[in-house]
């Protein structure tokens, strides 16, 4: 099994940067196999190819607009991914779109993909979470932790 947590973002745009937050918790507050990379893919595009090729599965965590109220969480898998990516609801999914296009054009797509996102309140500069969005974050991570459960990994949570 080969399976990426994500977490792509802005820190330098407030909420923007609740991905790359989240991946920091999930990090710093549990142990993972070592088929599980943990990648802070910061505002990366196509330089992240290599790494997200034939993957049994890739977690996205990121900013996402989607018509909900500021600082709700958002899942989004199977079908509802390519729907993600025809609308643009984060400022990375255009750089994210084109890797995973090539990906699968080159028939090496991630077998499973989920998003999982926030609603932004903020997107002003600044390296701070909204209050609201920054409350949210365990949410965002036992979302993220509950999509690794169902790839079959186990994380455990450190003393």
């Amino acid at each position: 099994m080969r399976i990426v947590v994500l977490g792509i973002g802005n820190i330098l745009l407030t909420d923007e940067g609740v991905g790359v937050r989240t991946i920091e918790a999930l990090e710093r507050d549990y142990v993972l196999p070592a088929d599980v990379e943990v990648i802070d893919g910061g505002t990366c595009g196509m330089e992240m190819l290599e790494q997200l090729e034939n993957l049994d599965g890739l977690i996205v965590v990121d900013c996402v607009r989607c018509n909900q109220p500021p600082a709700t969480p958002v899942l989004l898998k199977g079908d509802d991914v390519p729907v993600f990516f025809r609308t643009k609801l984060s400022p990375h999914q255009v750089s994210l779109s084109d890797v995973l296009a090539s990906l699968e054009f080159t028939d090496r797509a991630p077998k499973s993909i989920a998003i999982v996102g926030m609603q932004p309140v903020s997107m002003a500069l600044g390296l701070e979470l909204s209050p609201e969005v920054a409350a949210k974050v365990p949410e965002l991570l036992a979302m993220t932790l509950a999509e690794l459960q169902l790839l079959g990994v186990d994380a455990k949570r450190r003393a």
